[in-house]
């Protein structure tokens, strides 16, 4: 199973989601159709571009509870103050990739920030 992770700032529009996920599949040399899922934390769950951007894409979006955020912080690349100040974990995008990817899911690496938004790939454990 394949996860882009999404955080962001209030208020993206869904252009800004779909272009920061594909800017981190290109950093891996991977197309759209390799993802299995989007996944965000709950702090993200009102952010509507997040879900139109599953919506066009036709796949899953994952909102993550914050305990499962936690429990995978200590896995994450990056390091937000902001991030973690508001959402319990240095990146959403980060973490809510590899709690949505499973057991033993693994970044391929740091999370991609494009304006407004971050996103993150995890391979789950299964797959690698």
């Amino acid at each position: 199973m394949m996860v882009a992770g999404i955080g962001s700032r209030k208020g993206v529009g869904v252009e800004d989601v779909l272009a920061a996920i594909e800017t981190a599949l290109e950093a891996h040399g991977l197309a759209m159709t390799a993802l299995s899922a989007l996944a965000t934390g709950e702090i993200k769950r009102d952010e509507q571009a997040i879900f139109l951007a599953g919506r066009d894409l036709d796949l899953p979006v994952l909102v993550i509870s914050d305990a499962a955020l936690q429990a995978v912080s200590s896995s994450t690349i990056s390091q937000s103050e902001v991030s973690q100040a508001h959402a319990g974990t240095p990146s959403v995008s980060e973490a809510s990739a590899l709690a949505a990817a499973g057991k033993g899911a693994k970044l391929l690496g740091p999370r991609t920030a494009l304006g407004p938004v971050t996103c993150a790939i995890a391979l789950g454990g299964d797959a690698a």
